[in-house]
């Protein structure tokens, strides 16, 4: 008997209409559109606007969208993974808001948090259990609403991020395809450069914490930009020796949108051209969990059967990884 695998049969995404241009943030801080291409390489970002709506909203787009496309009924869901760092709730889980959502009754569901990170360790969790051979359909979905923990007073950090929700689904096979192999990697020494300082159980909120802004994105830019080009193409490397991989079999390099000066150090220290690299950051800006499903559904019709695809990602943590999956169909059917 072969050994089953999980290979992505579908994507789906989901960007909020209301775009936040470089303009409109240089009226908010000191800082021009000149400065923040030339920085971090973003132009606008989407933003999830109206009241009420959470990321459970965005997730809840994106995955019906997903649905719909592969053709999947509610009933035959058995797992959906969110990776979120910005949940509706801190309970219950937004995964459980969406199965309410999608009426998704043979499902379970739970959250997984790894920062920007996030979708890759989802994937190679949701690929795990398709490899069991008890789940035959997942919803890996990756969403964020990081506005939601964004100082717009904070001119180092209030350009980079944006909102979005993009979403995968795994199945079964025993074919050549589907997620290869995965290195995940987790260091706690990220802490002090990389965090929200209050809202949690350690610093609990307060009249002080919220009148300090100690709710939002605190970013150390210089060392966060040295570890994440080291762990990425480090990652990026090992994964593709260990897999008999040179950077000729590679027909696409997916990293995380974090900022521009990063995806390129990351690919120059690949030796990859850049018509090799999937780039979207320029539109969506940062969107944390959501960055690599987003690139692959804005890619999709790029996207050949067979294809070798090297996805990876570096956050708050630290948490770093890459991912080995071969595309499993055609993206223009």
């Amino acid at each position: 008997m072969k050994n089953i695998n999980a290979v992505i049969t579908g994507v789906g995404g989901y960007i909020p209409d209301y775009i936040l241009t470089n303009d409109e943030i240089s009226k908010m801080v000191d800082t021009t559109d000149e400065w923040i291409m030339g920085r971090i390489g973003i132009k606008e970002r989407h933003i999830l606007r109206e009241d009420g709506l959470g990321t459970s909203y965005m997730a809840r787009k994106a995955a019906k969208q997903l649905m719909q496309r592969t053709k999947s009924n509610p009933d035959e869901i058995d797992l959906v993974i969110v990776a979120t760092t910005t949940p509706d709730y801190r309970l219950p889980s937004t995964s459980s808001i969406l199965c309410e959502k999608l009426g998704l009754k043979n499902a379970f569901a739970f959250d997984l948090q790894a920062v920007c990170s996030g979708f890759l360790y989802a994937l190679e969790t949701g690929a795990n259990f398709i490899r069991s051979g008890n789940y035959k359909k997942i919803i890996v979905v990756g969403a964020e609403k990081m506005s939601s923990i964004v100082d717009y007073t904070d001119r180092a950090t209030c350009p980079i991020f944006g909102d979005g929700a993009a979403a995968a689904m795994l199945e079964p096979t025993t074919e050549d395809f589907g997620i290869m192999d995965a290195m995940l990697r987790t260091d706690g020494k990220g802490l002090p450069f990389l965090h929200i300082k209050a809202g949690g159980t350690v610093c609990a909120p307060s009249y002080y914490t919220l009148d300090n802004h100690m709710h939002y994105i605190y970013q150390e830019g210089r060392t966060v930009f040295k570890y994440a080009v080291a762990n990425m193409s480090d990652t990026c490397k090992s994964v593709m020796e260990r897999n008999h991989l040179s950077k000729e079999d590679i027909d696409w390099i997916i990293p995380h949108q974090a900022n521009m000066r990063i995806i390129t150090a990351v690919t120059q220290r690949l030796e990859v051209p850049s018509e090799k690299v999937m780039v979207n950051i320029e539109r969506y800006g940062n969107t944390s969990a959501a960055t690599l499903p987003l690139c692959l559904w804005d890619f999709e019709d790029k996207l050949k059967k067979g294809d070798n695809l090297l996805l990876t990602a570096f956050g708050a943590g630290f948490a770093w990884g890459a991912v080995y999956l071969k595309w499993g169909y055609d993206g223009k059917r």
